[in-house]
């Protein structure tokens, strides 16, 4: 007997502990869960406030504020069932949780915007740094040096070879009247077994029947041909004749000074000499005509008194030299 009454009372408490459980109100399970969430959303503000701003503090932010967790509440009596308050902790729960998400919301969004205006100015800055970098990269080219006739002499600074000048297309000349023609053919090659000689005189020829340009010529096809003959002091100084005869003053000043220059104690750079002069006055330059008239003075007395006397007189008689 006594222990079907244990039985029956067990049956009973465990009935009524089960209904306790039933009665506890579903806001309260519901704000323990509103309450871990809070605490989430709470700990990634600060996080975003601190990133924001570093450094920051209580001045700033103000006291943090720490929810003591809600304490457990004690269940009804079981004949009376209590009705929660229209304000229960599940509503402020979510007043605060909604507050919060707002906030997270705008931190967010501020973060965004200043990481954006961040990279901006990185931007900027690499590119206005990026001239500046280059320009230190390259070392500033040197100023030309500028001739200094008052100072020591330097070294001299050989400047870059210039690209050669494209030829200019030579105009063929036309073609000679038969007249001429004739009387260039009119005039006969010597053949005295010394072709060196042979060319020469056939070139002097030319030029003394007054055809300068086929005395060129054939002044040129001896040079080429025997550039060691005897008579080479003679052909250079003719072919610069030819050319001066023939009006043709800056063509025949290279020749001249070659032929002087070879050999001044040629049979004919005595010649060269005082033609160059000539030549020079023809182009205009009276400078380097005096320092020829000059130097074949000084060089070639003998010349200059004797033999070439008399063009020397007249070419002096162009020019006034100090």
């Amino acid at each position: 007997m006594m222990y079907k009454q244990r039985i029956r009372l067990a049956g009973v408490a465990l009935a009524a502990l089960l209904w306790t459980g039933s009665a506890i109100p579903a806001q309260a399970q519901e704000g323990t869960v509103g309450e871990i969430r809070i605490r989430k959303l709470e700990a990634e503000v600060r996080a975003l406030q601190r990133q924001v701003f570093p450094g920051g503090d209580a001045k700033l932010f103000g006291q943090q504020a720490v929810n003591p967790p809600p304490a457990a509440a004690a269940p009804p009596a079981v004949e009376t069932p209590v009705t929660p308050p229209a304000n229960t902790a599940l509503t402020d729960i979510l007043a605060r949780l909604s507050a919060v998400e707002a906030q997270n919301a705008r931190l967010t969004a501020q973060i965004e915007e200043l990481s954006n205006h961040v990279r901006q100015l990185d931007a900027a800055r690499a590119a206005a740094n990026a001239p500046a970098e280059q320009g230190a990269g390259t070392p500033e080219p040197a100023p030309p040096a500028v001739a200094d006739d008052s100072a020591a002499p330097r070294p001299a600074v050989r400047p870059a070879p210039l690209p050669a000048p494209a030829p200019a297309p030579v105009a063929k000349p036309a073609p000679a009247p038969a007249s001429r023609v004739a009387a260039v053919k009119a005039i006969t090659k010597p053949s005295t077994g010394d072709a060196g000689e042979d060319e020469y005189t056939y070139g002097f020829k030319l030029w003394e029947a007054r055809f300068f340009p086929e005395a060129q010529q054939q002044l040129k096809l001896y040079l080429d041909q025997y550039p060691r003959h005897k008579r080479v002091s003679y052909a250079r100084n003719l072919l610069g004749r030819a050319y001066l005869d023939d009006g043709k003053p800056r063509d025949a000043a290279p020749w001249f000074l070659q032929n002087y220059q070879a050999d001044k104690k040629g049979a004919r750079a005595s010649d060269s000499l005082l033609y160059l002069s000539e030549a020079m006055i023809e182009m205009k330059d009276i400078n380097r005509a005096c320092i020829a008239l000059g130097e074949f003075a000084d060089s070639y007395p003998a010349d200059a008194a004797g033999r070439l006397k008399p063009a020397y007189d007249s070419i002096r008689a162009k020019v006034k030299c100090n």
